[in-house]
This record gives structure tokens, sequence and C-alpha cells, in this order.
């Protein structure tokens, strides 16, 4: 099994990375702020424009530690990465087989993503039955309910992708629900990607693209082509396969930043406007995620599959492990994250 080790997150804008031996070092006006070794280290998040060396770049690669490149604002650049790992004929086998996907796949990650959702709203009407007394959590719990079912009368992809959109809009029409404290600073009104256009959605678009990364880098790990997807339509700089993993596991992201909203760990001031109307995590508010996030990723979970524990933090490298295993025919399904 991978050891979770720990990842590093630059996220200040200053920070130039070197090498220095078996040492990655972080600098600022030429003045050390941090030495890592490399042994301590899974993967690199960096948030800054100043970027790394080029040696420190063919160290990780040879080590096999990722590094994502991302924009203070959170938009994903580039990754840089070793060689592929596993056989040739897996790929040639996962591009055989997602051209035309078995319908079951889609299918199963559609149900997947849409009881995962529902869990995080049974989630709050567990701890806070009062959030639920004009109906509207409970209605939105049974429309997922039978979009699941409605799923499984679908074979058509675009038919199959519809009820997945409306399930979606059903979800985020009651979000700012879930959302117990800090009202008035953390209003969700609607989704909006590119740009999030308030708090809400600045900290989902982060932690949406901290999982892909996630998933992708796990997805590289076992031999697959984390641009080739099933779900997601193939275009260019999209990692669909990443994406297509991702599906089933947003419930993570929701609800870890409703814990962080309704706890109060992050705040107005974590924020900053820009004159366009798009809405980022600071400096400081990044960190405070980030720091979460780590934490978060050490803890356990059931594996409904495995029916054993794991950390939180190998799940991308579990569901890549079993998916790859579908591909190759050592599994008759893909068996999708749910949570228990």
């Amino acid at each position: 099994m991978r050891k979770l080790l720990n990842t590093l997150y630059v996220t200040d804008e200053n920070i130039y990375l070197t090498l220095d031996g078996e040492n990655i070092v972080c600098k600022a006006d030429n003045e050390v702020k941090l030495r890592l070794p490399f042994s301590n280290l899974e993967g690199i998040f960096c948030f800054s424009y100043l970027g790394c060396s080029p040696a420190l770049m063919g160290k990780c690669a040879q080590y096999g530690i990722p590094i994502s490149f991302i924009s203070p604002s959170g938009q994903f650049l580039a990754r840089v990465q070793g060689k592929s790992r596993g056989n040739i004929l897996l790929r040639k086998r996962q591009f055989e087989l997602f051209k035309e996907p078995p319908s079951v796949l889609l299918q199963n990650t559609v149900a997947a993503k849409l009881a995962n959702t529902r869990s995080v709203i049974k989630r709050t009407l567990k701890d806070y039955p009062q959030t639920d007394e004009d109906g509207e959590l409970s209605g939105c719990i049974k429309k997922l309910t039978d979009y699941i079912e409605q799923v499984y009368n679908e074979e058509n992809p675009t038919a199959i992708l519809g009820i997945e959109g409306s399930g979606a809009k059903a979800y985020f029409d009651i979000f700012n629900r879930l959302i117990l404290k800090q009202k008035e600073d953390f209003c969700f009104v609607m989704r909006s990607k590119r740009p999030p256009l308030d708090r809400v959605n600045a900290v989902l678009s982060f932690m949406y693209t901290i999982l892909t990364l996630d998933y992708a880098a796990a997805l590289e790990s076992v031999g697959l082509d984390s641009y080739m997807g099933f779900y997601h339509t193939p275009r260019p700089g999209r990692e669909s396969l990443a994406c297509d993993l991702v599906e089933e596991a947003r419930c993570i992201a929701e609800r870890f930043v409703l814990t962080a909203i309704n706890l109060k760990i992050l705040q107005a001031d974590d924020f900053e406007t820009q004159i366009s109307g798009a809405v980022f995590l600071n400096k400081d508010g990044k960190k405070k995620i980030l720091t979460k996030w780590q934490e978060k990723k050490r803890s356990d979970i059931m594996h409904p599959y495995l029916k054993q524990k794991i950390q939180l933090g190998l799940l991308p490298y579990v569901q890549s492990t079993l998916l790859a295993k579908y591909i190759r025919g050592e599994l008759d399904e893909y068996p999708c994250y749910i949570v228990r």
C-alpha cells in the first residue's frame, strides 16, 4: 500500500523552489525559509509565479513527485511529472474501452455522485433536523433518489448526463440551507465557476481543483492516461479521467467546505474581490484551508469495496487502482466510491 506522506503547498507568491542535494529549499529574496528532505514528500502544489529550478523539477521527476503549478487565484496551469508508469497495453485498452464506454460505467458514476450528494444533505439533517422545517431538504433527497432510479432506466449517454445535471441543480438550489453559520458573509445563490462570484463558490472551486490534481497524479501513478476519460469529453488541457473520478468524490470537498464555514475556520477576511467581481481565497485563506485539508487527508475512512480502513488521502490511489483492474478485465465493474 502506498504510504501517505506530506504534500508541500507553496502559497507565498514570492517563494522560489530550488534543489540542495536531497532537499527541497524554499527561498524568498535569497533567504531560506524552509528546507525539506525528498523522503518526506509525495507531491508539491505551487501557487507561486516564480516557480522552481529545472534541477528541482528533474529530481522530482526522478523521485516520482508531481509538481502542480496553480495561479494565486487557484487556476490550474501545468503539472510536471516523471515518465509514465505501467504497461502500454493498459493505456491501449483504456482508449479502446473509453471510445464507446459501457453504459453501466456512466450509470454507476452518476448514481454514485447523486448518492454521495444525498449523503451530504442527510448528514446535515441528522445533526440539525430543524433545518428541514419546510421540507425543502427532505424534498431534495427524494428528488435525488428518483434521479438515481432514472439513471438505471437510461442507456443513452446524453440522457444520463441530463439526469446528472438535474440532480446537481436540485442540490445546489438547497446548498445555502446547509450553511448554518456566518450566513451574511457566506451566502450561496447559485454555482458559479469561471470565475467564482462569491466566497462559497471560491472555496468550492479551489477544493475541486486540489482534488482533481490529486486524482490526476494517482491515475498517472498506476499507468492510466488522465486525459482520456469516459464521462467528460476529452479536450486539450483537461484531465478528463481525473474529472470523471472526482465526480464520485465531490461530496468530500463539499462537506469539507461546509465544515470550514460552519466552524468559522474560514471568515470573510480570508477572501479578496477583484474589480471584475471574481472572488478568490487570499494567502491567509489558502493557508487555512490547505492546513486543514492536509489534516483531513490523514483521517481514516471505511472503504465500501475493500471493507477496510484507509486514510482519506489514499482514496485517489485506491480508486485509480480499481479502475485499472476494471480496464484490464480483472473486475466485472468499476466499484465507485460510495459514502457510508
